[in-house]
């Protein structure tokens, strides 16, 4: 009797291991999806305090072409975040501040973000690629590009202190204050 118990649990312990490793099949066979890796998702290619970043894909049967729709694409989505970065950090501004015509001063820095936004975006740098062939021939052109955030609040202080009238109620100290804040908070979103 003893030494059938003793069996039984080795036996209990194969039977409970087989049943743990059939509840682990891969999502893949229960449903037939497939996870897809995305090139560039990992940290280094997210925004961070000091560097605006975005990837995007290009797909076309010419591979120059390719190349062209990701670059334009990734602008695209950086121009966007930067824009709405800097619409945040001009409400809070314009918030924290007593300003004339509040209205008036938060247009004219949006207009200025735009600017320079426009401007910073000539000077992205490229920080990685990776190019596919498509079973159906075409090509899939992935980019990884970066501005800085210094360069970016450079340029729109030089702009907004060439501006007599946004010159007037401008604190550099409190617009970079809030601006700096704003990044961090874009490095924890982790886009």
């Amino acid at each position: 009797m003893k030494t059938s118990k003793l069996l039984l649990i080795p036996a209990l312990a194969v039977l409970t291991l087989a049943a743990c490793k059939s509840k682990k099949t891969p999502i893949q066979k229960e449903t037939g999806a497939i996870e897809i890796s995305v090139p560039f998702s990992t940290k280094e290619y997210r925004s961070d305090d000091n560097y605006f970043r975005a990837k995007q894909v290009g797909k076309s049967p010419d591979l120059a072409t390719s190349k062209k729709i990701a670059f334009q694409n990734a602008k695209s989505e950086m121009a966007g975040n930067i824009q709405s970065m800097i619409k945040r950090v001009t409400d809070q501004y314009t918030n924290q501040r007593s300003v004339g015509n509040s209205q008036e001063y938060e247009n004219k820095f949006e207009e200025l973000a735009r600017e320079v936004v426009n401007m910073q975006l000539s000077n992205v740098k490229e920080i990685g690629e990776k190019i596919f062939k498509e079973p159906d021939g075409a090509f899939s052109y992935w980019i990884a590009i970066e501005a800085g955030k210094k360069e970016v609040f450079d340029k729109m202080d030089q702009k907004i202190s060439n501006d007599s009238k946004l010159k007037l109620d401008y604190d550099k100290q409190k617009f970079q204050q809030i601006f700096d804040s704003e990044m961090k908070k874009l490095a924890e979103e982790g886009r």
